[in-house]
């Protein structure tokens, strides 16, 4: 980040101390228990927790200047020189800030949502972009409504392209997302059932995603899942870019080979490799495919963009397991749609023949949550061995699978240690296991006995 405490004053013009004075600001803290450097304090309100109660620890931990809210009392201690800015808001200044900062470096934004495939379609779109422009993204999870504006103010000065994940649970989230970031490109993944609870339907999911298109800019594009049935309706949208497997698209995707950690494949008649398995994830390569020929980015730097790729933290995360297994820890989250694709690319691993699935609840499906669970049992494909639950919901998944495939050893646990103590008789050589749920269920835990 690369601002002064003197640029706030035309933002925020009720301020107190010497706000007026060049101090360089050079992040945002939101978390006094790290140590920053000439950090702006933006004390953020929770539902259990305010963070105006420790100004404080702010200052002696970096913070040369702090947005405030104007109906909290300013702690005597606060030099009277230490520039304060009173808004009403401080989540909403955040925001305000965010914006003003994202004008100021002015780069090409990229804002990507969906059902699945949001962090793993980031990663591909920044690893391509890179090979071009400078380019910064979302880091781990900061992809709503506080952390989307701390990504923005994170970004160098020098930013040339700017991929923002925007992640939602309610409708109107993504709307606010995309109205702050203004984004000339928007990636729609794909509608899953991920938040069925809290937007009834599928078509509300879809309603809910397409808000990102309320921001976008005025010669802006939208690239979307051309299969997907409840996006077809904006195919004809001179702003839409359609990728799919299935015509009529824009950019239609084949796959060639599919190897364990490989796949070629073509996209209309250029081919490509990526360094992943699933076709989910030939898919999300096709988004940036398309997104680079909208930018004039080179075949040769879209190629070396995707075989560069390094993907976010437990997204097909692979561990080399006790007795040489291989674990993969895809457990930062899930929903029927990921859950199924994961299988799939597991279910046809050709180095390892024992499959094994260890599967946990999947969160926020509403009413549908136990049908969903039981349809992931019964669609299990017959190349996997075993299938191992845990959770409230995630029964259902091994009584289905034990319904539909008889000769598959399916158990339900109702702890980690019984599932670790049963998992560890079946680690060999030839042995894969995925660990997959939604992200409370922290099924990575598993790690620390099934790995050396």
């Amino acid at each position: 980040m690369k601002l002064e405490a003197a640029e706030l004053t035309k933002i925020f013009p009720n301020f107190k101390g010497v706000a007026n004075d060049r101090i360089p600001l050079k992040e945002i803290m939101t978390d006094t228990r790290e140590e920053t450097r000439q950090s702006l304090f933006i004390p953020i309100i929770g539902e259990s927790f305010d963070a105006h109660d420790f100004m404080k620890k702010a200052i002696q931990h970096g913070a040369v200047a702090a947005l405030w809210q104007e109906d909290k009392p300013l702690p005597s201690y606060v030099p009277t020189d230490f520039p304060v800015f009173f808004v009403q808001d401080t989540t909403e200044a955040l925001q305000k800030l965010a914006a003003f900062y994202l004008n100021k470096v002015t780069p090409i934004v990229v804002g990507v949502t969906g059902s699945n495939g949001k962090t793993t379609t980031k990663d591909i779109a920044a690893s391509v972009l890179a090979t071009a422009y400078r380019t910064h993204k979302t880091s781990g999870n900061f992809n709503n409504h506080i952390g989307l504006p701390l990504t923005i103010l994170s970004m160098p000065y020098e930013t040339e392209a700017l991929v923002l994940e925007m992640g939602m649970n309610h409708k109107g989230e993504i709307s606010l997302l995309s109205n702050l970031a203004k984004p000339h490109y928007g990636i729609i993944t794909n509608i899953g059932e991920s938040h069925l609870e809290n937007l009834g339907s599928k078509e509300g999911i879809a309603e809910a995603k397409l808000e990102i298109m309320e921001g976008l800019t005025a010669d802006g594009k939208i690239i979307i899942d051309g299969d997907e049935p409840l996006l077809s309706h904006i195919k004809s949208d001179p702003r839409t870019v359609s990728c799919g497997f299935m015509e009529p698209v824009n950019y239609l995707a084949r796959i060639e080979r599919r190897e364990d950690q490989q796949t070629t494949f073509y996209v209309n008649s250029e081919k490509y490799e990526l360094p992943m398995a699933g076709r989910h994830n030939v898919k999300n390569a096709s988004y940036i495919i398309a997104l680079g020929e909208q930018l004039s980015i080179s075949k040769e730097n879209i190629q070396s963009g995707l075989k560069q790729l390094k993907m976010s933290g437990m997204r097909f995360e692979k561990h080399e397991g006790i007795n040489h297994s291989l674990i993969i820890n895809d457990a930062y989250n899930a929903s029927p749609t990921s859950m199924k694709a994961v299988i799939e690319v597991v279910s046809q691993w050709k180095s390892k023949e024992y499959k094994v699935l260890v599967l946990g609840d999947m969160l926020e499906l509403g009413s549908e949550s136990r049908n969903l669970h039981g349809q992931v049992g019964s669609e299990l494909p017959e190349e996997i061995d075993a299938v191992y639950t845990i959770g409230n919901e995630a029964e259902e998944i091994s009584l289905a699978a034990k319904k539909a495939h008889p000769s598959m050893e399916a158990r339900h646990f109702n702890h980690k240690e019984e599932l670790a103590e049963q998992l560890l008789k079946k680690l060999s050589p030839e042995t894969i296991v995925l660990l997959k749920a939604s992200r409370k269920m922290k099924l990575e835990e598993l790690l620390l006995d099934l790995t050396d």
